[in-house]
């Protein structure tokens, strides 16, 4: 077919429903443009594989966006799944999405477990629940993907516990989860290869000072964002120092490793919430302009292969932990001060602080919500013992009415008389 079309074009001249050479080299170049552009922006494909059977892996943010697509693909590899959700059990939602993934997979070891990050005393009461259990129980992967954000624009809001949503969500209760399951992370044998990711955001660049709090007057989404994925990183390296520090029964080195992740910018809910401003007008123009998003930002499919690579990359098991891991591989960070170990150590006092105190005081709604209800509960009793009394001495009043309300028959006859 080609060798007649251009010996056709040599003797015959250009076809004349063929668009001319330069218009077709024009429209070559923008469709290469678009697809260098397109392959550019999706960003590295993880190449690594590890044999994931038995192995169990812990993630919240796993039902949407980036977290989703990382359960697709380890539980396309056989590893046991265990989804952190805010979730019901019996949410239909969850129930859809679990049923879809064990069909998608083939794989049925996929299961959920409460745990809303804007509750410390949720994720305390799941935790607390995991590390008392004896033996203890297999954890190969912790993968923290939940996270939100607030829309440019719109107003600071707080969680039940009154903290900063932003805040709690994506640094204070993973800090409170990794802080409970310490001990069952150290727990685990020598020869079993424990990473814990955390996904991070080159936001975290421009985040402002960890040294103090960001005031109610000098906060801004932006700044609230930022400022919670420096905190994970920080935490992150110190955390890595904690589980190095911590000496085995077996006198062998510590076999637990921390990888801050950044997946680049990924066609997510949360990047959906930002770019539309949290509207139904941006939603308008997101979607007229879709096509720049499919353009320049990665699918959740390609956001979440550097996850992957970070949880399968074999060589990633003689080195040590605490390193940024972008585009499947390793780099260095941008800021300095996320290496500050004095920095660090006032994040995880002031984090460790700041638990305690909202926990204390949840503990006491707790208690004085219980309370009310065991008051609404003894009330209801007495109303309804006081309803039975009344109802009892009305039925003897009737009783007595209807006696007297009787007609009499005739007089009674003596004793001793006869009758006929």
């Amino acid at each position: 077919m080609p060798i007649p079309f251009l010996a056709s074009v040599l003797i015959d001249g250009w076809p004349s429903w063929l668009p001319g050479p330069w218009t077709l080299t024009k429209a070559g170049s923008a469709l290469g443009a678009i697809a260098v552009t397109k392959i550019y922006a999706g960003g590295a494909t993880c190449t690594s594989e590890r044999n994931m059977h038995g192995r169990v892996v812990m993630i919240t943010g796993g039902t949407s966006g980036i977290g989703a697509a990382t359960v697709y693909e380890l539980a396309k590899r056989g590893a046991q799944i265990i989804l952190l959700t805010h979730h019901e059990h019996n949410d239909s939602f969850l129930v859809d999405f679990i049923d879809d993934m064990r069909d998608r997979t083939n794989n049925q070891l996929i299961y959920a477990e409460q745990v809303d990050l804007r509750s410390l005393h949720s994720v305390r009461k799941f935790a607390t629940k995991w590390v008392d259990n004896a033996p203890p129980r297999r954890l190969d992967t912790i993968i923290l993907c939940g996270s939100t954000l607030t829309p440019p624009g719109k107003a600071r809001t707080e969680t039940p516990d009154g903290v900063e949503s932003t805040w709690q969500v994506n640094f204070l209760s993973n800090f409170h989860l990794l802080g409970i399951l310490s001990p069952a992370i150290r727990a685990q044998p020598f020869d079993r290869d424990v990473r814990i990711i955390i996904p991070t955001c080159s936001a975290y660049i421009r985040s402002p000072s960890l040294d103090k709090a960001l005031d109610k007057k000098d906060w801004s989404p932006s700044k609230a964002y930022a400022r919670s994925k420096m905190a994970m990183m920080v935490f992150g390296k110190a955390y890595q120092k904690h589980l190095d520090a911590y000496k085995r029964p077996d006198e062998l080195p510590m076999n637990a490793r921390v990888f801050l992740v950044d997946p680049g910018y990924t066609r997510t809910p949360g990047m959906r919430r930002w770019l539309t401003r949290g509207t139904v007008w941006g939603l308008i123009v997101y979607l007229f302009l879709y096509v720049f998003s499919w353009l320049f930002l990665k699918s959740a499919s390609m956001g979440a292969q550097s996850i992957l690579w970070a949880v399968m990359e074999g060589s990633l098991v003689r080195d040590k932990g605490g390193k940024v891991v972008k585009e499947c591989m390793v780099v260095d960070c941008a800021r300095k001060d996320v290496d500050d170990e004095a920095v660090a150590k006032k994040l995880w006092e002031s984090s460790d602080k700041l638990i305690e105190e909202k926990e204390k005081d949840a503990a006491a709604k707790r208690a004085r919500a219980k309370k009310r209800e065991m008051e609404k509960e003894e009330e209801k009793k007495e109303r309804e013992r006081v309803e039975e009394i009344e109802a009892l001495v009305n039925t003897i009043k009737k009783g007595k009415q209807k006696e007297k309300e009787k007609p009499k028959s005739g007089k009674k006859p003596k004793v001793g008389e006869k009758t006929a």
